[in-house]
């Protein structure tokens, strides 16, 4: 039994990859199937934990007791059953047919997608708001949401059709923060309207620009837009942006930054001057 303190907690155990259960939460792996289920999946004990103290909707715990430490999965199991969900224990073998990882750690969670429109935003007055706009890759997506956390935004919103937060890369890349950090999805124009009834300045980062990041106000409430690598801020983004900004280089051969690292310093800077550092 994987938790011998709490063994009314697993349901049942499940030793076959081909089991309907497991099918099931494979296929959330596909994008088609979230949508249609309204359910996703994340991976890892540390992801899991997070998503329950977020107060999300749990369906299902996973735990393979062969993966999973019973340090890690006694108090995350008993947190799942008290929201609410199943528990269920899994082979090595059916844990990974799920996972989308090299080294599972034997934890993941089924979970109801959580309402990501701007009508559920609640106060933002004053913060600090990253808007990605037409970011799709989930990797740079999931650091920006980490960088985000780190830096205490209050909201990040997420503009563009591909967009999936619930993409397990994305929750993976973020480590978790994709349900520590306030996340919001919308189309372009809502969201740029939402920031402007909203009093937000729009500081848009540009390769165009002559201002340095330092230069820009970066209190109050502020909305950092950041554009894709390869396309930029689109037209309607840069000419709602009160100031354009470039993060100064002094490189001998890159012509740019990760977005994720460019995203990274404006943040760090808006951070310092919202503090008070020297």
């Amino acid at each position: 039994m994987l938790v011998p303190s709490y063994p009314r907690l697993v349901r049942r155990r499940v030793d076959s990859p081909k089991n309907p259960l497991v099918n099931e939460v494979s296929r959330l792996k596909d994008r088609r199937q979230r949508v249609r289920s309204g359910t996703f999946l994340v991976e890892g004990a540390r992801e899991s934990e997070r998503a329950l103290a977020s107060g999300i909707e749990p369906r299902v715990l996973l735990v393979s007791p062969g993966l999973a430490p019973r340090r890690v999965a006694e108090p995350l199991a008993a947190a799942a059953a008290r929201a609410g969900a199943e528990v269920v224990e899994l082979s090595e073998d059916a844990f990974a047919r799920l996972s989308l990882r090299q080294n599972p750690d034997g934890v993941a969670l089924v979970a109801e997608t959580p309402d990501r429109r701007l009508a559920a935003a609640g106060d933002l007055a004053g913060g600090l708001v990253l808007l990605l706009d037409g970011l799709e890759k989930p990797g740079n997506v999931g650091a920006l949401l980490r960088t985000a956390d780190a830096v205490g935004a209050a909201a990040v919103i997420v503009t563009g059709e591909g967009t999936d937060l619930e993409n397990p890369n994305v929750v993976r890349a973020s480590q978790g923060s994709v349900f520590a950090v306030p996340a919001y999805v919308a189309p372009r124009d809502e969201a740029l309207g939402f920031l402007r009834e909203r009093g937000f300045r729009l500081v848009a980062a540009s390769p165009m620009a002559t201002l340095a990041h330092w230069q820009a106000d970066l209190t109050g409430a502020v909305a950092v837009a950041l554009g894709t690598e390869d396309k930029g801020l689109d037209p309607a983004t840069e000419a709602a942006a009160d100031v354009l900004v470039t993060v100064p280089m002094a490189s001998r051969a890159a012509d740019s930054l990760n977005v994720s690292v460019a995203g990274a310093v404006v943040l760090y800077e808006a951070l310092r001057q919202r503090t008070g550092a020297g």
